[in-house]
């Protein structure tokens, strides 16, 4: 299994230096991937409940880096390590600026990125964007296929309702292709998923309801005629590390404890697992003592 970590973005490691030294420590470590979310605000009374935990958004998500900007900082002070987003909230950004900012990415990573997209959850965020709520999951679809008509055709002619891309060159292309990951947990993702997408951006669930929806991707994807076998999946973690016996995994308890969670989880098919321990450290020093904990647990 593939360790990585959530790269210093938000909250009290919403910095400059927290993201160079994390970054580099992470590398230098022997991770294999950093990744970045995408948060554009808190709002004082929501109308969509914060998927998981409590449904309260996190008090730390009241500072949030842009995700572009983080990975390009990441992708300068690294050399080897792999550059994920999980997940770019797709629908908020028009797909020829969406496609630019990702290009630009992979191309000053020499071909390290790995494009993780989704839809969102709030509503409140739709509307600061001044995109539609409703139709949402249309708006995605067409969004992934102006971004294959732009990486992989040229000249790129790309057209529907929402965005017309006349007959243009439209360059630099991605060093290769990126892989593209896509959220989700509904029925309808998980089938977009295994239709469409190289591997599925999951989180950290009771491997009961995990197994199921991963079985469901593998099934989409024969069904369209994609081999299952080549799908990765890649798990976000983002415990609350507290004393033993405390905890209850995989949403809090010791290293031990969550790690031993992790390890089955990659025994029931998850290929890579990335921490985001920015809930539960307290400073650099001490996000970058509990990822090495993690990698001396994680097989």
């Amino acid at each position: 299994m593939r360790i990585g970590l959530a790269v210093p973005q938000y909250g009290r490691f919403a910095s400059p230096s927290s993201l160079r030294l994390v970054a580099q420590e992470a590398e230098a470590m022997g991770l294999d991937s950093l990744w970045v979310g995408d948060r554009l605000m808190t709002p004082l009374e929501p109308k969509d409940r914060y998927p998981g935990g409590d449904g309260a958004i996190p008090e730390e998500h009241g500072v949030f880096l842009d995700p572009f900007a983080v990975l390009s900082v990441a992708a300068s002070v690294t050399s080897r390590v792999r550059l994920g987003s999980s997940a770019l909230n797709a629908c908020w950004y028009p797909p020829p600026l969406l496609a630019r900012s990702l290009t630009t990415i992979d191309r000053l990573s020499d071909g390290r990125l790995d494009v993780g997209l989704g839809l969102g959850w709030s509503s409140d965020e739709y509307a600061a964007v001044g995109v539609p709520w409703q139709s949402r999951a249309a708006r995605y679809e067409a969004t992934l296929d102006a971004l294959e008509a732009i990486w992989h055709s040229d000249p790129v002619a790309y057209s529907n309702e929402l965005w017309t891309v006349a007959p243009s060159r439209i360059q630099p292309k991605p060093v290769g292709r990126p892989p593209l990951y896509l959220a989700g947990f509904s029925p309808g993702a998980l089938q977009r998923i295994g239709r469409r997408a190289d591997g599925w951006l999951t989180a950290a669930m009771p491997l009961s309801m995990l197994v199921p929806m991963w079985d469901s991707v593998r099934r989409s994807a024969e069904s369209a005629g994609r081999d299952p076998e080549a799908l990765r999946m890649v798990m976000r973690a983002n415990p609350k590390i507290t004393g033993k016996g405390q905890g209850t995994p995989p949403v809090s308890g010791t290293v031990a404890q969550i790690a031993s969670y992790l390890n089955e989880a990659a025994a029931a098919g998850v290929h890579e697992v990335f921490l985001d321990l920015q809930l539960t450290a307290t400073d650099d020093q001490h996000l970058l003592k509990l990822a090495g904990e993690f990698r001396s647990h994680l097989t």
